[in-house]
């Protein structure tokens, strides 16, 4: 899609924003799914259910520009979910797994967080306040995931050398 205005940009970082969030949503649940952890699966099937939230914010965010997505083909998401089962398939320990899980959630959720950067600048650039208000919603919900998750890597950890010391 060539893009010749500000408008088309923001539309193409909408865009990908929505369809990257879609995905992220399957893959959080297959990562809650190989995480054999109950306290790491609950943190990772409430950002399941926060995503869809997150989907149906965009779709809003759509909603007050006029538009609807464009049909993007990006490969990343699907390279992400291959390097994660490949690497996961190699670690053994339990508590190394729930790391690497762990580890990976919050690499995505960092991609997402640099697109709402991004996106809310171009909204205010766009004169889409509205818009950016959405967008600030979706990057709250994203920093809170942040911070949930490196709680628990550091109980994790703390468990872990706790039962050392023992």
């Amino acid at each position: 899609m060539p893009v010749k205005s500000r408008k088309e940009l923001f539309l193409l970082l909408l865009s990908h924003a929505r369809q990257g969030t879609e995905r992220a949503a399957k893959i959080f649940q297959e990562l809650s799914e190989a995480a054999q952890s109950p306290e790491i699966e609950e943190a990772l099937s409430a950002r399941t259910f926060v995503t869809q939230k997150t989907l149906a914010t965009l779709d809003e965010a759509f909603r007050l520009i006029g538009e609807k997505p464009v049909n993007l083909s990006n490969r990343l998401h699907d390279v992400f979910v291959e390097d994660f089962r490949r690497e996961l398939e190699e670690i053994q320990t339990p508590e190394a797994r729930r790391l690497y899980v762990l580890a990976t959630a919050s690499h995505l959720i960092h991609m997402r967080i640099g697109e709402y950067v991004a996106l809310i600048a171009a909204a205010d650039m766009s004169n889409h306040y509205g818009v950016g208000v959405l967008l600030e919603s979706c990057l709250a919900d994203a920093l809170a995931f942040v911070e949930r998750t490196r709680r628990l890597i550091r109980n994790i950890v703390e468990a872990k050398l706790t039962a050392k010391a023992a």
